[in-house]
């Protein structure tokens, strides 16, 4: 298959394409519809996807560099093993969606939709969380790092053996989340006491 480079796609419909290990580079597409499309082992580098649907499409073992996802449609979608490195992934919805074996490289996942995901052991250094709608997600194992979650909604969220010392945690409500055993720096086991009404001296 030829590969997509530098092109541009407004509001085209994809789904009858059989994109399987085609190589998208700097290429553009605003609005397209990918709905049950097979994307499997694809590769993007560089690329900008705008307001796309990739609700129930293949990705798995798909690997993305430098690449935006912005505002995008992800519900029920496979991401089995799926590499997201150094992306821009601000807005979308993966609700339901494949995540097991995802590797998530830093990159930018503010404002997402990641409810009841399971990011177990996951390494999600520096990763940037702003705002982003973590209900009842599963983090247990995970390195934080340095990780952004500034104001992300964390309610019935998992920490259990995390790491998250460095992590921006402004905002967070320490008592709607469960963080047995996390390691913590001095700065965030202060908010963490605070937050139940202890007196730091």
């Amino acid at each position: 298959m030829e590969p997509y480079l530098e092109a541009h796609f407004e509001e085209v419909d994809f789904r009858s394409e059989d994109l399987r290990d085609r190589e998208l580079t700097r290429s553009t597409f605003v609005r397209c519809r990918f709905t049950s499309a097979s994307l499997s082992e694809v590769v993007t580098n560089s690329c900008r996807f705008i307001e796309c649907d990739f609700r129930g499409a293949q990705l798995n073992a798909s690997i993305h560099t430098e690449t935006v996802f912005a505002n995008c449609q992800m519900q029920e979608s496979n991401l089995f093993v799926a590499q997201f490195r150094q992306c821009k992934m601000t807005g979308s919805d993966f609700t339901k969606a494949q995540l097991d074996g995802i590797t998530i490289d830093e990159g930018d996942w503010s404002y997402t939709i990641l409810r009841h995901a399971k990011l177990t052991k996951q390494d999600l250094r520096g990763v940037r969380f702003y705002e982003a709608d973590l209900y009842g997600t599963e983090f247990g194992k995970a390195d934080l790092r340095n990780a952004d979650l500034t104001r992300a909604q964390l309610s019935k969220a998992t920490f259990e053996g995390a790491d998250l010392r460095g992590a921006i945690l402004d905002g967070i409500d320490f008592r709607t989340v469960e963080v047995k055993g996390a390691r913590m720096d001095a700065a965030q086991a202060i908010s963490f006491l605070r937050s139940f009404g202890a007196r730091v001296e």
